[in-house]
């Protein structure tokens, strides 16, 4: 959360003129619920089901930017359908820059917590190993702006010419 998954992925999108897709969007959309709604209903195993069954129909269609939530990538059979079906890119940031963008938003369910910071670290130090494990690393800074990560992202999915071509 906070690593502009939403801002640059959309960004991407009308760079390279294909669609912008929202994991959490299309969840929910097909739910006819909330994202917290469904994980108070069903639990988070039913919630990964579903969000996997989703991620797979997604990746099926025609090429677009995916942008999944901060827990999809954790699973190992969704990360194993991005890996036969797309390319995943880890837009890392350190936490720090990461608290700066989210601290004031309430909307962050995993923050509403007695120390949303150090819940914050907490879920960096889990994930971050994890989401090294993506296709393509983009490091973002304080300084850059939406353009300046949209450019390191197209530099690094140059680097693959199965997605972007020669």
């Amino acid at each position: 959360m906070g690593a502009g998954k939403t801002a640059v992925g959309s960004h991407l999108a009308r760079s390279l003129g294909v669609p912008f897709l929202d994991s959490d969007d299309e969840i929910e959309r097909a739910a006819s619920m909330s994202i917290p709604e469904i994980f108070a209903r069903d639990g988070e195993p039913f919630f990964r089901r579903k969000e996997a069954q989703v991620i797979a129909r997604l990746l099926s269609g025609r090429p677009a930017i995916l942008s999944t939530g901060g827990g999809a990538f954790m699973a190992p059979g969704t990360r194993a359908i991005i890996a036969e079906k797309g390319v995943s890119v880890w837009l890392q940031a350190k936490p720090s820059l990461l608290w700066s963008r989210v601290r004031a938003r309430p909307t962050r369910p995993l923050l509403q917590t007695e120390n949303p910071r150090a819940r914050l670290e907490a879920l960096c130090a889990e994930r971050d190993p994890i989401y090294a494990l993506a296709d393509l690393r983009v490091e973002g800074h304080p300084r850059l702006t939406i353009d300046d990560m949209v450019l390191r992202v197209i530099d690094a999915l140059a680097t693959r010419p199965d997605v972007l071509g020669p």
